[in-house]
């Protein structure tokens, strides 16, 4: 959902031989297991799928604007999640070699050897067959397809194209993590209309600043694997700009979606795209005056951004008050 990189090879990194957690002298059964359920869980980077959670609930609650059907939300949550973590799965298998090089991704469970490449494989492809599986059976063909079209997309498209090779990688690759709005509305009305779109790009517009906030931070991990993100081939500077032209582009997406919705939903979005913008154009003035940056708070707060937004939207769609459309 995480919404969510000219490159490094794709040859696996030299590293001393790592004991598995299975081998390790006096390990009880019982903790072995756990061990290797924790890792498979792991695999699935159940932190990104909270944007899952952010994209999909307002965007389905907005598609049936004051009615709560708890069941299809549940079940559109769960094809989603299986989905999400097929994806990620995936991306770890491919991104094996380049997880071992940076300090954040060391401990990932394929860096680390504590699941086989294969494995990872078939656990990722498993998981993409049960979520497709479980929204066809239980909401639609639609939104099971926008799925697997979701998954082909974040990893032949993003993974093994994109995120090695250009410094554009997050900005076309977040589209996968834009899915999600697409897919909730397609679970709720078998279609797709120009509301879901609207925060499809809301979510797509968001990302690059997101990002390369936290990769402003990491920069000399990305620049130690080959990934060329921004702030790797970029001065702060330029990054910084970057940031402001996608955030304006962020909030005017968030003001789009207004005709559609009431007026809680238009103070909030108002209101937190003022906070939002004001945090980036802080970093420009801060970048250009040779001050000292504070990227990962920009990056925490575009999280918390987002979050409000949605939310907004979600309170809005249950109120159920008149649209700010129809009082003209």
């Amino acid at each position: 959902m995480e919404i969510g990189h000219s490159g490094g090879g794709h040859g696996a990194a030299t590293t001393r031989p790592v004991r598995s957690p299975d081998e390790t002298p006096g390990t009880s059964g019982a903790s072995r297991l756990r061990t290797t359920v924790l890792a498979y869980i792991a695999l699935t980077k159940p932190r990104v799928i909270e944007l899952l959670l952010v994209a999909t609930v307002p965007v389905m609650l907005l598609a049936d604007r004051g009615s709560v059907d708890i069941g299809l939300i549940a079940i559109t949550l769960v094809g989603g999640w299986l989905g999400a973590a097929s994806a990620n799965t995936l991306n770890m298998v491919i991104d094996h070699d380049i997880d071992q090089k940076m300090k954040r991704t060391e401990r990932r469970p394929l860096a680390r050897h504590a699941v086989s490449r294969l494995n990872a494989l078939i656990f990722g492809l498993v998981l993409g067959a049960a979520s497709f599986a479980v929204l066809w059976s239980f909401a639609n063909l639609l939104s099971a397809l926008l799925v697997m079209a979701t998954i082909a997309f974040y990893v032949l498209v993003y993974t093994m194209v994109l995120k090695r090779r250009t410094w554009q990688n997050v900005v076309w690759g977040g589209a996968a993590g834009c899915m999600p709005t697409l897919v909730g509305w397609a679970a709720v009305t078998g279609s797709i209309s120009w509301q879901p779109v609207v925060l499809f790009l809301i979510i797509f517009f968001w990302t690059p600043p997101h990002t390369w906030a936290l990769a402003m931070r990491y920069k000399e991990d990305y620049r130690a694997a080959g990934v060329p993100m921004l702030p790797v081939i970029a001065t702060e500077v330029q990054v910084a700009r970057q940031m402001v032209f996608y955030t304006w582009a962020t909030v005017l997406a968030t003001l789009a979606l207004i005709a559609a919705t009431g007026w809680i939903y238009a103070v909030v979005a108002v209101g937190a795209g003022a906070w939002f913008l004001r945090a980036v154009h802080k970093l420009l003035t801060t970048t250009r005056n040779g001050g000292e940056i504070a990227p990962l708070k920009v990056f925490l707060q575009s999280n918390e951004y987002l979050a409000i937004v949605f939310c907004g939207l979600a309170v809005d769609s249950v109120v159920h008050l008149p649209t700010v459309a129809s009082l003209f």
